[in-house]
């Protein structure tokens, strides 16, 4: 039978993973889930404490330590993993209710790949535009905010996610799947925080993605990436 294994890196987390933690067991079938994998890079908030917790009521939820950055954290938690389908979330990003559900469904009927739609948590007309776009299947319309499906196999075959990539990491690896798979965006909403819009401006945040973006077009390499990240977003 198959079965989704949910990995999510967490770093300083601890006001949203119980609530995410809580959401996932409210909203998803134990008989579809194998289990839930936190993957903590280095928490100093109380994180780890807060999985802990959840994790004595919800055997299924396991807490993972790792070093930091997501690309790690993400390929620690898929090697760990039992299920068949891995399902990479974000911790400030809420899948629809029955996510798992409509994640068995694509994959029973030849999925290998996928995400779901997604909108931010505002109101702000270009984060509402922004969110309209990713129903479209584009890989250019594409990020990690939206959550990622791989079948382990397909996930495995392209050796996951490269972790010379702290920032983008998510991006390089879609695309592959782009090239390699029928990428399939499910017609349901993912609901994602926009407090990265707010801390840094909604404008100075996306103008410095679309820089992001064209460097790596242009061939910038991971460290490049990350020190320009690193210098302009906080």
């Amino acid at each position: 039978m198959n079965s989704i294994s949910v990995i999510i890196p967490v770093l300083n987390e601890a006001k949203n993973i119980g609530a995410l933690l809580t959401y996932l067991d409210l909203n998803s079938s134990s008989k579809s889930i194998s289990e839930i994998l936190v993957v903590d890079g280095g928490s100093s908030d109380g994180t780890q404490a807060v999985i802990s917790e959840f994790s004595k009521i919800h055997p299924k939820v396991i807490g993972l330590k790792s070093p930091k950055g997501r690309a790690k954290q993400m390929n620690l938690g898929a090697a760990q993993s039992k299920g068949t389908v891995l399902y990479f979330l974000h911790a400030d990003s809420i899948p629809p209710k029955n996510f798992d559900q409509y994640i068995l469904d694509a994959f029973h009927k030849g999925a290998k790949t996928g995400c779901f739609k997604m909108k931010f948590d505002s109101n702000h007309w270009w984060l509402q535009l922004a969110g309209w776009f990713t129903q479209f299947n584009w890989k250019s319309c594409r990020g990690g905010d939206q959550s990622l499906f791989v079948e382990k196999i397909a996930f495995e075959n392209l050796d996951g996610f490269n972790e010379d990539f702290v920032i983008y990491e998510d991006n390089d690896l879609i695309y592959k799947l782009y090239e390699q798979c029928d990428f399939e965006v499910l017609p349901y909403w993912l609901t994602t925080s926009s407090r990265r819009y707010q801390s840094n401006g909604i404008w100075v945040l996306q103008y410095h993605f679309w820089v992001i973006h064209l460097k790596k077009f242009f061939g910038a390499t991971p460290k490049k990436l990350e020190a320009y990240y690193l210098k302009h977003i906080h």
